[in-house]
């Protein structure tokens, strides 16, 4: 990459972060939930879709500058997994049961949603649909002739909505603000950057063996699993301060925010009223299943509802900390609903062959 392409680059991430920055701390300050992601992700994405020429044509985050950050909520998250976490799991196979039913219930619901409300060509509506796997749902979509604008849309936007109404609805029924837009937080209490060395070590390896090991979410799982082995063995402390971690979020929702590049107002409406459907009829599901398990677990109706509903890993670990639930636990089950979504896109991409039919155009 020339030298000037690559300072225009710097610059417009910069930019992008800091713009971001500036929403999240509105955020925060109105109480949205997950603040410093959805508010940097909403202000970007606004600015993105109303002032077009203000982003660069063709213009994408660096991948290992974005793999950084989504490294060091990993790592947050994997310091969470102790023996006594688990235990517990021993207690969870129902739900893990449930999970392995809800996840093609909810594809099922998803794709009729996207392709018969929605009108969209099979894999555009297959993929839009998936819940979970962000990036191998684009991925595999654009190798299969989805349109990918609108399957990235799709995703975006069902991951906005689920991290938006689950705990704004949590929080009004418990009356009381939840997850970070309670205070609640990953980040260890005092933690400091005594251990820096440590951490950035710890997070080149997670990063590393997502990659070579091709882990779903590998950028996020293969340090959450290498944090879990630090903090399971001893070996090391993990403590991060909470600024590092709000700026991992910022860097995060702005960058997804500048992925809106090109899609004008009318189809992102479009999308918004399509991804509430498509949302809304997930959470059902959620609170079926919910309902159905919680005698059987002894876990709480609302902390299984966390772990069904396909959302961000990392607000739905907060929302669990502001239930005094472990985040852990939470987050095992989110993780095992992405690997169950990318097999299931797997097989159907291999297996099923979703192709477009002779002649259709994105959105028939």
């Amino acid at each position: 990459m020339p030298l000037n392409t690559r300072f225009t680059l710097l610059l417009t991430t910069l930019a992008i972060v800091v713009i971001g920055g500036i929403g999240g701390l509105i955020a925060k300050q109105i109480g949205l939930p997950l603040p410093y992601m959805l508010g940097s992700l909403l202000t970007t994405s606004v600015i993105t879709v109303t002032m077009p020429r203000a982003i660069p044509e063709g213009y994408k985050a660096p991948e290992l500058f974005r793999a950084i950050f989504i490294g060091l909520i990993g790592l947050s998250i994997g310091s969470r997994v102790t023996l006594e976490v688990l235990l517990s799991l021993r207690h969870a196979l129902p739900s893990f049961v449930a999970l392995t039913l809800l996840v093609p219930l909810m594809q099922w619901s998803n794709f009729q949603v996207f392709r018969r409300v929605g009108g969209y060509d099979r894999p555009t509506a297959f993929f839009s649909g998936t819940p979970g796997g962000l990036v191998e749902a684009m991925l595999m979509g654009e190798q299969s002739g989805a349109d990918a604008r609108l399957v990235t849309m799709q995703q975006f936007l069902r991951i906005i909505f689920v991290v938006t109404l689950l705990p704004v609805g949590l929080s009004i029924y418990y009356g009381h603000p939840l997850g970070s837009a309670g205070g609640m937080s990953l980040a260890a209490k005092g933690g400091g950057l005594g251990h820096l060395p440590e951490l950035a070590l710890l997070m080149i390896i997670g990063v590393a063996l997502g990659r070579v090991a091709a882990l779903p979410a590998g950028q996020l799982v293969g340090p959450l699993l290498i944090g879990a082995i630090a903090t399971l063995t001893g070996l090391v402390q993990i403590e991060m301060p909470g600024w590092m971690l709000s700026l991992a979020q910022i860097v995060i929702g702005s960058t997804l925010g500048a992925r809106f590049h090109g899609m004008n107002g009318a189809l992102i409406l479009r999308g918004a009223g399509l991804a509430f459907l498509s949302v809304g009829s997930m959470l059902l599901i959620g609170c079926g299943f919910a309902a159905l398990v919680h005698p059987l677990t002894g876990e709480p109706f609302d902390v299984l509802l966390i772990s069904f509903s396909p959302g961000g890993v990392t607000e739905m670990a907060l929302i669990a900390l502001s239930l005094q639930a472990n985040p852990a636990f939470v987050s095992v089950h989110h993780i095992y609903r992405i690997l169950l979504t990318v097999l299931m896109m797997t097989l159907s991409f291999k297996h099923l062959r979703i192709t477009k039919s002779p002649g259709s155009e994105p959105g028939d």
